[in-house]
């Protein structure tokens, strides 16, 4: 089932795969994989209750507006260190997320590639069905995973409202 419209990418409109992720919602379950100094990790909706978590989703590290992204983030979260969780999620292999990461000394995100099984963009309504990349989209859950800020970015090529996105994080931390 598709929500035909649902982003443009150049103008063109496309399709994503699942159910439109609502504020006010639990969030959906999800298994990342993520690649650092341990190896393989697995990155779980479990593993974040407890502090707030902001999620930035993008198509691609390797290109340009998904890097500004991930570094305006990663600037303004800084500030913040371990009183929330930040996760950049992308169908990049985990190695290159890592690479990208310490190229650019991301520090303030961790990294988490949905390239197994695509059930991350499903579950959340993120997957471009034409392309099967995800969508750009920030997300913004509480201490208890429900989620409190969603932004599915209309045209891909376009930047996510950093400002509403952070407000909404730094509304919950204590």
């Amino acid at each position: 089932m598709g929500r035909h419209g649902a982003v443009t990418f150049k103008g063109n409109p496309l399709t994503l795969v699942g159910d439109e992720v609502k504020v006010g919602s639990p969030a959906p379950d999800f298994d990342l994989t993520s690649y650092g100094a341990g190896g393989m990790e697995h990155i779980r909706k479990a593993d974040l209750l407890g502090k707030p978590t902001i999620i930035s989703v993008v198509p691609s590290l390797d290109t340009p507006v998904c890097q500004v992204q991930t570094k305006t983030f990663n600037r303004e979260l800084a500030g913040l260190g371990a009183a929330v969780n930040a996760i950049t999620v992308s169908l990049d292999l985990p190695f290159a997320m890592n690479r990208f990461c310490g190229a650019e000394d991301i520090k303030s995100m961790r990294n988490g590639s949905d390239y197994m099984d695509r059930a991350f963009g499903r579950g959340w309504g993120v997957l471009i069905d034409e392309l099967k990349i995800l969508a750009r989209a920030v997300f913004v859950l509480d201490a208890q995973g429900v989620v409190r800020h969603a932004e599915v970015v209309k045209e891909v090529a376009s930047e996510p409202d950093y400002a509403a996105a952070l407000a909404a994080l730094r509304k919950l931390v204590g």
